[in-house]
């Protein structure tokens, strides 16, 4: 798979204006400053493809970005912190409901939380809406190179212990800054397209 041959496609405000053209959907959630664009332009090695917000909850649709033809990478938009009305938040929290509740939207999920921290409410909300939605997905724990190599064990203990993970789901221990994780990610991601 050519993953430089990424596009940007659309960014969807509602779930009728999402792609429904069968193409796999590789669906990304995390909170707002989690890293989630940073590990997207890690996967597919750009830098600036999926924009780095300078403020966290500047991605307020679902963005879609196709690569190589053979599948999206869903950008759903980032949970937590962001300084917004709460209605704008409320109508996030919408779409991203709709979108999990339309069948077989997605393909794979692929939660990002911070490896430093232990999950927030949000993170075990969106945890839980990714294993109802009966899809496989993966945990990614973001910014494994902040952490002290005795925190590594303890702190994913605690993030599959907080986000109540089934066995088979794995947490992936991933630095978007020094490209750790990246090749596991991308063969549990080829795995789906597989088993699609």
């Amino acid at each position: 798979m050519n993953l430089h041959n990424a596009e940007f496609v659309l960014s969807a405000a509602s779930l009728a204006a999402c792609p429904k053209d069968g193409l796999p959907q590789i669906a990304f959630a995390g909170r707002s400053n989690v890293g989630k664009s940073s590990v997207i332009n890690r996967l597919l090695q750009r830098k600036n493809f999926a924009r780095v917000g300078e403020a966290p909850g500047k991605n307020t649709h679902i963005n879609f970005f196709r690569v190589d033809q053979a599948m999206y990478f869903v950008d759903l938009p980032g949970y937590g912190y962001a300084k917004v009305p709460k209605a704008e938040k409320d109508r996030w929290a919408r779409l991203i409901e709709q979108y999990f509740a339309a069948p077989d939207l997605i393909t794979l999920g692929i939660l990002i939380v911070d490896a430093r921290h232990k999950p927030t409410a949000n993170d075990v909300t969106m945890a839980e809406a990714f294993r109802n939605s009966g899809r496989p997905y993966v945990v990614v724990a973001n910014k494994m190179d902040k952490l002290k190599k005795s925190e590594i064990l303890p702190n994913l203990a605690a993030i599959r212990e907080t986000l109540c993970l089934e066995e088979e789901t794995p947490v992936i221990p991933f630095s978007a800054e020094k490209g750790q994780g990246r090749e596991e990610l991308l063969a549990r991601i080829e795995a789906a397209l597989f088993q699609a």
